[in-house]
C-alpha cells in the first residue's frame, strides 16, 4: 500500500482537484500521520501504521515557512491560488490554530491577496470557540460529514474519541450561520464483509436533510482518488456523483462533484 505523508509545515503547491493551484500547510509532523478520524479511505494511511516522532511545527516555524514560501512564489510570478489547511491529520487540533490562522490571513494579505484561505477539516472541534471564530476569518471553511448514520461513521471515519457525536456535529455547522462548505465522500465497495456504499437513497437523502439543515454556502463531494488503506473499497462513479449533486441544486445550494 502506498501511502503519502505530507511534509511540515509548507508543501507544494499542488494542483487540487477542487480549489486550484494550492499551497498547502500541514501543522501535523512531518513523519506520520495523527487525526482524530482514522478513516480507512485515508491517502495518509491508519494512525497506527505512521505513528510521528517528531513535534508539531510551532506558530512560529509555520509562519517563517510559509512567508518565505510566498516571497519566492511572487518572484516567481507563479502565485497560489489558494492557502490549504491539510496534511497527516486534523489541523484544528494544533493549540495554536487561532494564532496561525491570524498570521496566514496577515501573509495572505501582503503577498497574494487573490488567494483564498481553506481548511479542510473533519469537524471534531468546531465546538470550540477558538477554533470556531478562526474558521470565521477564512474564505473556505470545509468541513467533513460523510453521512448523518453513526454506524457508517464508526465503520468507516472512525473517530478516535468514542464519544463522538454526528449530530453535534451538525448542530456545529449550522452554528456557522451559512459560512461553511460540506464536503462529503462517496464511495462503494466492502471492507471486511460489511458494504460501505453511500451512494443510494438510504445514505443520500437523509444526509440531504442534514445539509438543507446547516444552509452551507456550498457542497462538495468527491470520491476516492489514490490508493487507500483498507482494500476492497472502489471509487463513486461520474453518474452517480452527479445525482447526488443534482439533489443538493434542486435544494437551492451550490455543488461541485470531483470525479
Amino acid at each position: 500500500m502506498s501511502t503519502r505523508i505530507y511534509p511540515a509545515p509548507i508543501y507544494g503547491p499542488v494542483h487540487s482537484r477542487r480549489l486550484g493551484l494550492s499551497l498547502g500547510i500541514n501543522l501535523l509532523p512531518p513523519d506520520g500521520k495523527s487525526c482524530t478520524f482514522d478513516c480507512i479511505y485515508c491517502e495518509c494511511g491508519f494512525n497506527k501504521d505512521f505513528p510521528p516522532r517528531q513535534p508539531r511545527p510551532t506558530r512560529a516555524e509555520v509562519a517563517a515557512a510559509l512567508e518565505a514560501q510566498l516571497r519566492k512564489m511572487r518572484q516567481e510570478g507563479a502565485l497560489p491560488d489558494v492557502l490549504t489547511f491539510a496534511g497527516n491529520g486534523e489541523p484544528t487540533s494544533h493549540p495554536d490554530f487561532a494564532g496561525i490562522i491570524d498570521d496566514t490571513v496577515r501573509l495572505r494579505n501582503e503577498y497574494c491577496p487573490e488567494a483564498k484561505i481553506s481548511v479542510l477539516s473533519n469537524s471534531t472541534f468546531i465546538h470550540r470557540p477558538a477554533v470556531r471564530d478562526a474558521l470565521m476569518k477564512v474564505d473556505n471553511n470545509i468541513l467533513k460529514l460523510d453521512t448523518v448514520s453513526m454506524d457508517y461513521i464508526r465503520m468507516v471515519d472512525r473517530p478516535v474519541n468514542p464519544h463522538y457525536s454526528v449530530d453535534n456535529i451538525i448542530e456545529g455547522m449550522k452554528a456557522f450561520g451559512g459560512h461553511v462548505i460540506v464536503q462529503t465522500l462517496f464511495m462503494k465497495g466492502k471492507t471486511g464483509n460489511r458494504n460501505v456504499d453511500n451512494t443510494g437513497d438510504a445514505f443520500v437523502l437523509p444526509w440531504l436533510e442534514a445539509v438543507k439543515a446547516i444552509a452551507p454556502q456550498e457542497v462538495m463531494i468527491y470520491t476516492i482518488d489514490r490508493e487507500t488503506p483498507a482494500p476492497g473499497l472502489q471509487k463513486a462513479t461520474p453518474a452517480e456523483l452527479d445525482r447526488i449533486k443534482a439533489l443538493v441544486e434542486q435544494a437551492g445550494i451550490p455543488c461541485q462533484a470531483s470525479y
